[in-house]
This record gives C-alpha cells, sequence and structure tokens, in this order.
C-alpha cells in the first residue's frame, strides 16, 4: 500500500516562527539535563538532605528519559509525530512546575522522574518535525538548527543553574521552563496540527517495554552508585550489572522476532546507520566527559564559582552558535564525512590543548581551546545526522531519530560515569607518587622551611604542601584524560571513512 503524499514545507514567517518553537522544545528538554547540577548543593542544603542523596535528582531524571526516548517511534507511528511532541511539551512543562514547587526531596525526585519520563519524545520529535517542515534541499538547515540547540543548551546549562542559585531560590530552575513550555506547545499545535502523520493502531509491546525498563533502569542505577560503592568489588553493583547484561540480550532478541517491537532494532541493518550511530554516540561520549570533567576541576580545585566554570565554556557555545548556519548550508554541497573529521580532528587539537594545562592557567588559557571545540561543535552533530539518517524512509524517522538519541543519551550517562571515576584514581595514583618523590626529604624540608620563613608553624607548612600536592595531582590526572580524549577523538575520524557518502537530500530512497 503507497503511503500518502506529505504535506508540502512550510515558508516565511510561518516556518520560522515554527523552527524557533521547535528549537526551543529541544532547548528546553537539553537544559534540563545540566541546569541541576551545578545547583545540587543548594538544593540539598534548602530541603536538608545530604549532597549523596541529592544526586537521585539527576539519575531519577536520566532513567526516565533514557527508557522513553526509545519509545518514541512506536508513539509516534500510534499517535502521530504532532500530536505526541505537542503532548511532551505540554506534560513537560506541568513536570517543570511540579518540580519548582516540590516541598522535600521524594516529591522533587518524583516529579523529576515524571519530567524525564514525558520529556523522551521531544528531542527525536522536533527534529523528525524539523526535517518536515523544510523543503528537502533545506534538510541541511534544518538539522543545523537542531544541532546548534542541542549543542549550547548543555553549555547554558551550567551557567544559568549557577546564576540562579547564586542570586535567586533554586526552584527557578524548573519554573523558568513554564511560559516558554506553554509558548512552544500552543505555537506547534496551532502551526502543525493539519500536518499530523499517518497513525496505525499497534498493540504496545509490553515485554519489551518491561525488559527495557529493566536493563537500562539498572544500568543508569549501577553508573550511579559505583563510584561511591567501589564499582565491582560490592555485590549490589554486581547484580545490577548481571540483570542489565542479561536484560540487554533478552530485550534485544525480544525485539528483533516480535512482531510489534517498541524500537525498530532492524535500522541497524542499515551500513551508515550502524557505524554513523557507534562514531556519533563515542564521539558524543567523549565530548560530554569533557564539559563535565573542566568544570568540575575548577570548581573543586582552582576555586571558580559555579558560574565562572560555566562561562569558560560560553564562548565555545558562541562559536558553534555562529558557525552552524554556515556549515549547514555547505551541507548539501560538501561530503558529510569531511565535515565529520573536522569535527573530530578539532576535538583532538583542543583536548591536546587542555593537556597543556597548569595550576597557574589564566581564564584565557581556559578558553582559547573551547574556542577551537566550538568549530567543532559546529560541524560534529550536523555531520554525524546526515550520515546516520542518510536514506531512511520518512515514515522511519521517528524510529530512526529516537533510537540514535538513546544511544548518545546512554553513552553520555556511561562517559560521566567512567571521567569521573578515572578522574579520581588517576588522582590518587599521582598524589602516592608525588608523595613518594617528596616524602620527608629534601624537597619537603626546603619547601617547609620556606614556608615557616613566611609565618607558617610546622602543621601549617605540611597542610600547605600537602594540598599543593593534591592540587599538582589533579592537574595530572586531568591532563592526562584530556590527552587520551584527544587520541580517542583522533581515531574516531577512521570510523566515519567506513561509511558511504550520505546522498542528496533530495535524492531517492534507497535501501543499503
Amino acid at each position: 500500500m503507497s503511503q500518502p503524499p506529505s504535506p508540502p514545507p512550510l515558508s516565511g514567517a510561518k516556518l520560522g516562527l515554527t523552527a524557533f518553537a521547535l528549537a526551543l522544545g529541544t532547548f528546553m528538554m537539553v537544559l534540563d539535563t545540566t541546569i541541576a547540577n551545578v545547583s545540587l548543593p543548594t538544593i540539598s542544603g534548602n530541603l536538608g538532605v545530604s549532597s549523596d542523596n541529592s544526586t537521585w535528582i539527576i539519575t531519577a531524571f536520566a532513567v526516565a528519559n533514557g527508557v522513553a526516548v526509545p519509545l518514541t517511534g512506536w508513539l509516534m507511528r500510534r499517535f502521530g509525530v504532532v500530536r505526541v511532541f505537542c503532548t511532551s511539551v505540554a506534560l513537560f512543562t506541568m513536570a517543570s512546575f511540579l518540580c519548582g514547587i516540590a516541598w522535600n526531596l521524594p516529591s522533587l525526585i518524583v516529579f523529576r522522574v515524571l519530567q524525564g519520563a514525558v520529556s523522551g519524545p521531544m528531542m527525536p520529535g522536533s527534529q523528525a518535525l524539523l526535517i518536515a517542515i523544510f523543503p528537502p534541499d533545506k534538510r541541511g538547515t534544518a538539522l543545523g538548527i537542531w544541532s546548534m540547540t542541542t549543542l549550547v543548551a548543555p553549555i547554558m546549562g551550567p551557567i544559568l543553574g549557577g546564576y540562579i542559585s547564586d542570586n535567586y531560590h533554586w526552584s527557578w530552575i524548573f519554573l523558568i521552563n513554564v511560559p516558554f513550555g506553554i509558548l512552544t506547545a500552543l505555537v506547534c499545535w496551532t502551526n502543525l496540527k493539519d500536518r499530523e502523520t499517518p497513525t496505525t493502531k499497534l498493540p504496545i509491546d509490553t515485554i519489551g517495554l518491561a525488559l527495557l525498563v529493566v536493563w537500562i533502569g539498572s544500568l543508569q542505577i549501577m553508573l550511579d552508585l559505583g563510584k561511591n560503592a567501589d564499582w565491582f568489588n560490592d555485590p549490589t553493583i554486581v547484580v545490577l550489572a548481571l540483570v542489565a547484561l542479561v536484560g540487554f540480550v533478552a530485550w534485544v532478541i525480544w525485539e528483533l522476532t516480535d512482531a510489534n517491537p517498541t524500537v525498530d532494532l532492524t535500522l541497524f541493518a542499515r551500513r551508515n546507520f550502524v557505524i554513523g550511530n557507534l562514531a556519533f554516540s563515542l564521539g558524543y561520549a567523549v565530548f560530554f566527559a569533557n564539559i563535565l570533567i573542566l568544570p568540575l576541576w575548577l570548581q573543586t580545585q582552582l576555586n571558580y564559582t559555579a558560574t565562572w566554570a560555566g562561562l569558560v565554556a560560553a564562548p565555545s557555545g558562541l562559536v558553534a552558535v555562529v558557525l552552524t548556519p554556515f556549515v549547514a548550508r555547505l551541507s548539501g554541497k560538501v561530503d558529510a564525512r569531511i565535515l565529520a573529521t573536522i569535527a573530530f580532528g578539532g576535538f583532538a587539537v583542543s583536548y591536546w590543548m587542555r593537556s597543556g594545562y597548569t595550576t597557574q592557567a589564566s581564564f584565557a588559557d581556559f578558553v582559547l581551546p573551547l574556542l577551537v571545540q566550538g568549530v567543532s561543535m559546529s560541524t560534529f552533530f550536523l555531520s554525524m545526522l546526515t550520515i546516520s539518517l542518510d536514506k531512511i524512509p520518512p515514515d522511519r524517522l521517528p524510529s530512526a531519530t529516537g533510537i540514535s538519541n538513546f544511544c548518545r543519551i546512554v553513552a553520555g550517562s556511561f562517559a560521566a560515569s567512567i571521567i569521573t571515576t578515572a578522574w579520581d584514581r588517576r588522582e590518587a595514583l599521582h598524589q602516592t607518587r608525588l608523595a613518594d618523590a617528596v616524602g620527608q626529604g629534601v624537597p619537603y624540608q626546603m619547601a617547609a622551611e620556606q614556608l615557616q620563613r613566611l609565618g607558617l608553624n610546622a602543621t601549617q607548612a605540611a597542610g600547605a604542601v600537602t594540598r599543593q600536592m593534591v592540587g599538582q595531582a589533579y592537574l595530572l590526572a586531568s591532563t592526562d584524560l584530556f590527552r587520551l580524549s584527544a587520541w580517542l577523538s583522533g581515531s574516531l575520524i577512521v570510523l566515519v571513512w567506513l561509511c558511504r557518502r550520505p546522498g542528496t537530500p533530495s535524492g531517492p530512497v534507497a535501501a543499503d
């Protein structure tokens, strides 16, 4: 049976306003994945709980969102892309309001679970609708708009979260979503309701959904608790890992054999989709790990405030915003693999420049490598999406974008846990080596005597030397990880060139 003809693309002011609203929906959702990170000490203090317990505010959102994102394809086939996206935005706005009025930690965690669950379709939905409302030859522009919001939001999150926490009540990090959410839902429904996609009455894959919840939930909780529980030396972490592994294998088998799977895993039979998403996820994992570790180092070791640590990364977002429209214009003319090579090469250079940081580095020293990163950010998302979604039929785009976002979210979560654990372990290793080198011998005696001449007593001098060693150990740990990130990013260029050259956006759809 032939597919009904697609509605014509939008144009003029209607196109501009709708594209802005769709981008705003993505921006809000991505912003909420990072905006609470720097606010945890403030929230935990206000609600009278420990900082360790307050991390569930982040985990609750991540677990719920991770489960909901793969369901996007089924939801949109069952109810239509426009209806699901607008409903998701409306529910996300309501959940944000509930988070803002939460009266204790359990209520906030419950509302964050709700917020994460209902926001699942927002990113893939906005991506699919942006592609649909632009003409085929402007697909690069649509992906460029989506890429801009997806890249800038994680950088703006810590800045905005830190500023609000320092100057206003923490609840405003959630309440600011309310007016923008209402605007997004109204504009998108008004302009897109007559462009609803065809729907099919599909039965819900309850077993596949249950297995999805089990393995993603177990994996995310394991990643969140692993560091404090000493990873696989703790029986609970071992059990969670086994449950996640067995659940994942059972889920894959079930989804590949079920007549109406929750997630369409057959898309991975396409060469560009599987290799493109692998490179996309690994590249994003390295990127996410580095935008996490740098502010953490600045705040914990170099006495930067949350706001100033966020501002270090702001110029990279600005560069990405300025360059992305130009890259979008080139995307239909230049091989996407070349743009991806520029992205990964730029990331490698940026991370390598960071490996030269010192504890006396100035604000400008920290910003310069991030300006190089901004160039890569302008080409990274756009090129990888072009490769991954190459020749995907329009009716399968919601499933494809849902799976792509899901892989990226899981990769980012995994990277966040790995990088913080590796950072602490490398610091411990370097501190041990520094302690062995300094010891109680001549280097220590010279430093202690110099400090005592400045007015410190023996105990204070010993403490000062120890603090210097800890600071130096964290510096060495950071530069080790920056250097490793550079090599990993450079190696992903090889993976990019294993993909076929993507066809032109207006070209015929063909199977791989």
